[in-house]
């Protein structure tokens, strides 16, 4: 896959880095980088220019990749190339980072933003996912399918502790995509039990997060409260 990544600061290198590990071709925009910063990826292609100009991701050849990161620590550019890589290019999926969370409400489909990743929110919703038993945490929104992904730490007392990941009752729009037990990722099975205190990762959609805490701990489902970082609950 060819991936551009915009920014070329420690995120955006980190980012690169881990992509190219993983087999993919990258390409980083920075306007500022210098050779230093540069050679501390040297894997990747570089192009010094201003991403906000339609002719520096010409150049870049945008319209052969598959994805745009926008990595940089300015929510303005973030925004402007992404609205750009949509609207221009015709991307197939933009990912932008949210340096302020006062400024989240902006990156959505609107200014063409697939997935916005905000430092803040996920810092915020990785304490509560520590204390929070028995409540949901919102982890993440994917902006263009209105979906989310929510941690559960089962309750000692739910009426789910013991039964079957085959035979849970979830509701229609939730998916239970991963169990972390003793500090370990778990692919769910069909006959994997549920056990008490499992941190139980789902995707879901925002309407379905009370009936879904309902179903996980056999609380009604007005007693679930849903944490969310950006306070958008």
């Amino acid at each position: 896959m060819r991936v551009v990544v915009v920014g070329a600061g420690s995120v955006g290198r980190s980012i690169a880095s881990e992509l190219i590990l993983r087999g993919h071709q990258v390409l980083i925009i920075d306007k500022y980088a210098d050779e230093n910063r540069s050679g501390l990826v040297p894997d990747a292609s570089w192009l010094l220019a201003d991403a906000c100009e339609i002719s520096t991701l010409s150049e870049a050849g945008l319209e052969t990749c598959e994805v745009v990161v926008c990595a940089t620590g300015d929510d303005k550019v973030n925004l402007v190339v992404s609205l750009l890589a949509k609207t221009e290019f015709g991307i197939n999926r933009t990912v932008a980072r949210v340096n302020n969370p006062r400024n989240e409400w902006m990156f959505d489909e609107a200014w063409g933003v697939d997935v916005a990743v905000s430092t803040p929110r996920l810092m915020t919703a990785l304490v509560e996912e520590a204390v929070s038993v028995g409540d949901l945490v919102r982890l993440f929104q994917f902006q263009q399918g209105k979906a989310t992904m929510v941690e559960i730490t089962v309750p000692i007392d739910s009426p789910n502790v013991g039964v079957a990941v085959g035979q849970l009752q979830l509701p229609p729009e939730c998916v239970l995509v991963g169990i972390i037990r003793d500090e370990k990722p778990i692919a769910p099975g069909q006959y994997d039990a549920i056990e008490a205190l499992d941190e139980l990762l789902l995707l879901a959609t925002p309407e379905a997060e009370q009936s879904l805490g309902a179903v996980l701990t056999g609380r009604p489902a007005e007693q679930i409260r849903t944490h969310s970082p950006a306070g958008d609950d």
